[in-house]
């Protein structure tokens, strides 16, 4: 049997017949991950951040709803005690004390869902960059994404709307933050007029003292949400912004959409 003969590959030719393809290669000599290993590191972090965002809403979740149990449980303390003590100056003391609570336990609920609208928006901004990295990797996967690969402030409702565009006010209106102030200011309006009786204050401006701690409350509250979202967007920049806003120059984009949706704690997506 004749074997026929091999020939020599040309000099330097052989280096680049084995090894990884060439865009791998690249890759390996620039430091760099090969594409399948960045798509496994990208959507690591993905799931990642997607656990987060689901743990810290049940959290808040659960927290809404505790309130709201005690604020139940009270009224129900309050109409027993009251039949109890015919409303005298006991049923006053224990109403004070029972609504300071109610308002403290409140209070904090309200931090803590700011604060967890704060890590969504963080955690929808991340997960809007992993977008952009997944686009790099294959630019024909845009058009099948329904959330954006952009974090400016389009893309950032994109992710918080999908279908109705921008609506901050609306959006802003139906958090589950803004529920709890109005949760929260009617407590602190009835406390006010327990303190108004409690001084023997008349109807009228127990009515008066009332609307005016609500109100207070309201508006304090509204103050520092925004001179919060207003510090964040200040420092905040778009590193993936779109291509039509990429000339704008604007470095706080995003965060003007968080005036609106970063109280907002919307589905994990």
């Amino acid at each position: 049997m004749f074997r026929r003969p091999v020939s020599l590959p040309p000099a330097g030719a052989s280096a680049r017949s084995v090894g990884p393809p060439t865009s791998e290669a690249s890759q390996l000599r620039t430091g760099g991950a090969p594409p399948s290993v960045r798509a496994q590191l990208l959507a690591t972090e993905h799931w990642s951040l997607l656990a987060t965002r689901s743990t810290a809403q049940s959290e808040v979740l659960s927290r809404i709803t505790t309130l709201l149990m005690l604020v139940s449980a009270s009224i129900v303390s309050l109409a027993l005690i009251g039949q109890f003590t015919r409303f005298d100056q006991r049923f006053i003391t224990f109403a004070l004390v029972l609504l300071g609570m109610l308002v403290l336990i409140g209070t904090l609920t309200q931090m803590r869902v700011g604060s967890a609208s704060i890590e969504d928006l963080a955690h929808v901004i991340g997960m809007n960059r992993l977008r952009a990295a997944y686009v790099e990797l294959d630019p024909g996967i845009e058009r099948y994404l329904v959330t954006s690969a952009h974090d400016d402030d389009n893309g950032l409702w994109q992710a918080y709307n999908h279908l109705e565009g921008r609506k901050p006010m609306w959006q802003m209106l139906a958090s589950s933050w803004m529920f709890i102030v109005f949760v929260n200011s009617g407590l602190t309006g009835v406390l006010a007029a327990l303190v108004a009786v409690a001084l023997d204050a008349p109807g009228p401006l127990v009515g008066t003292v009332a609307a005016a701690g609500g109100l207070s409350f309201l508006g304090a509250s509204a103050a520092q949400g925004i001179r919060r979202y207003q510090r964040i967007r200040r420092r905040y920049v778009a590193l993936f912004p779109a291509p039509d806003t990429a000339g704008t120059g604007s470095s706080g984009a995003a965060p003007s959409a968080a005036e609106g949706v970063g109280v907002a704690l919307g589905p994990p997506g």
